[in-house]
């Protein structure tokens, strides 16, 4: 017997390699994996700034990086709701805690979704013609909408993603991060106290997916290497100044740099 379903999740058409950067951007659930992939000693880039919900403010984070060719880029959405100033008409990624009756809040379609993206997309291709980049719906539901508002949001996200993903054939992928949750670990007890956000064990489980799928045999290995000496880094022992643990501090260091100059 079965007791849960398990999300197929296909093999990607990529493979992630040890160290190589990345750049996250999007809902806060890109910072928790970008967080992951920094603790693993990837060199990333995450919400450089700030948290973006949608897609429009997704694109407009990408068209204020200093150029960098990313080889992988993830794109997190959160909600297609966005907020205009009323003065200019612009959408504002930020409303600053000024007086809500400067701004009106809008939904943006499936296609107005879907054109953002493929901006966003393009801009990224000018810094990187062969960037690869990762379309995911973040799985936290959006309780001020109504639980029925919230879906409808996440539904317009998930219909851009896919026509994204039909527009550009090769280059883009979307991997089911909210599936994952809602389909995968429907229980409460994967969820934080507000019983909306992952715990820290369902993104977790997402990591080990996401691992499985995008990294190559090399990056796994690395993995393996990396875990036991990030462990011995992160140790907190009780006698810190003490010679011997100096001594074991000085090995974990000296094998982290190895670890390092060898995968590089």
């Amino acid at each position: 017997m079965q007791f849960r379903t398990v999300v197929d999740i296909p093999k990607m058409p990529f493979q992630i390699e040890p160290l190589q950067q990345l750049l996250f951007v999007g809902s806060c659930f890109a910072d928790n994996i970008g967080q992951r992939f920094a603790e693993e000693h990837f060199p990333v880039t995450v919400n450089p700034f700030g948290t973006m919900y949608n897609p429009a403010s997704v694109l407009h984070t990408i068209e204020r990086l200093v150029p960098s060719p990313f080889p992988f880029a993830f794109l997190t959405l959160g909600t297609n709701h966005v907020y205009r100033l009323r003065e200019t008409g612009e959408i504002v990624d930020n409303c600053q805690k000024r007086p809500q009756q400067l701004f009106r809040e809008e939904e943006l379609t499936v296609g107005e979704c879907a054109d953002l993206l493929e901006q966003a997309i393009e801009t990224l291709r000018g810094m990187n013609s062969a960037v690869q980049v990762v379309v995911t719906v973040s799985p936290i539901r959006y309780a001020k909408y109504g639980y029925h508002g919230s879906q409808l949001s996440k539904a317009t996200l998930l219909l851009a993603a896919d026509e994204l993903c039909r527009r550009y054939a090769e280059g883009v992928t979307y991997f089911p991060a909210y599936e994952l949750v809602n389909d995968e670990l429907r229980d409460y007890r994967f969820y934080q106290p507000d019983m909306l956000h992952p715990s820290s064990q369902a993104v977790e489980y997402i990591w080990e997916r996401l691992v499985e799928a995008c990294f190559s045999p090399r990056a796994k290995q690395f993995l393996q290497e990396w875990h036991p000496v990030r462990q011995a880094l992160n140790h907190r022992p009780f006698h810190p100044d003490s010679p011997e643990y100096q001594q074991f501090l000085s090995d974990a260091r000296r094998r982290e740099q190895e670890l390092l100059a060898r995968y590089s």
